[in-house]
């Protein structure tokens, strides 16, 4: 049987179980239950009605958040040439093909890796260390481009990226508590934004199920679905 401390128990109390809120009241009770030392990001779960066994059913994709992540984002560019300056103008934290070596060596001091496309052939090898920490590029998340300057932007500017697991679910961080509430309002309708246009049109019935919404530490919170299906 699962059990919780005194804190979770004692911020579970606010909540009505069972209870579906529209979002502005759900981020405010998220908020006021958020009992950690340490600023606690604001998460999202959504159920979804797709089989991602299917390939026609995978949901994938990107969202801007208007407000940011609260996290500050390394960025490494492996290009060269004229891109490199590109890269290093737009902010990027590390440039440069020369930082491949440095990964097989085990470093990994950075959050996102932009490529442009003509140095993916050296990026492959690095797959098996890349991938599972899910710092890949990938063309679908916008991070193997020729524009590097619009993606270090985007990565520094609050981009995320959400693929459905095994399960139908999908997980993303949509800011800090220490977030006013309309800015995490703001960024939690981008994210469901983007998640109902993401539908794949083999997926049948209901596409969005359950929404919750929950501090790192604190329980979730149930959201109103209506307003997405």
């Amino acid at each position: 049987m699962r059990t919780y401390g005194k804190k979770y128990t004692a911020a579970a109390k606010s909540r009505e179980i069972g209870a579906a809120h529209e979002a502005g009241k759900a981020i405010a009770l998220v908020k006021s239950m958020a009992f950690a030392k340490f600023d606690e990001t604001v998460e999202v779960a959504v159920r979804l009605g797709v089989d991602p066994r299917h390939a026609d059913q995978v949901v994938r994709g990107t969202v801007v958040l208007p407000e940011g992540t609260g996290k500050t984002m390394r960025v490494l560019v492996i290009a060269t040439g004229a891109k490199i300056q590109e890269a290093q103008e737009a902010g990027a934290d590390f440039v440069g093909t020369e930082f491949l070596a440095k990964i097989k060596d085990g470093w990994l001091d950075f959050d996102v890796m932009i490529a442009t496309p003509d140095q993916m052939g050296q990026i492959g090898a690095l797959g098996r260390v890349l991938g599972p920490r899910g710092l890949m590029p990938n063309p679908k998340a916008g991070t193997v481009t020729f524009d590097v300057a619009k993606a270090v932007k985007e990565s520094k500017g609050g981009k995320i990226e959400f693929r459905v697991d095994k399960g139908g679910n999908v997980h993303a961080p949509i800011g800090k508590v220490s977030f006013d509430a309309a800015a995490l309002e703001r960024n939690f309708a981008a994210f469901m934004d983007q998640i109902v246009r993401s539908k794949p049109s083999a997926a049948k019935g209901v596409y969005v199920r359950n929404v919750a919404i929950s501090s790192s530490m604190g329980p979730g919170v149930t959201i109103d679905t209506n307003p997405y299906r």
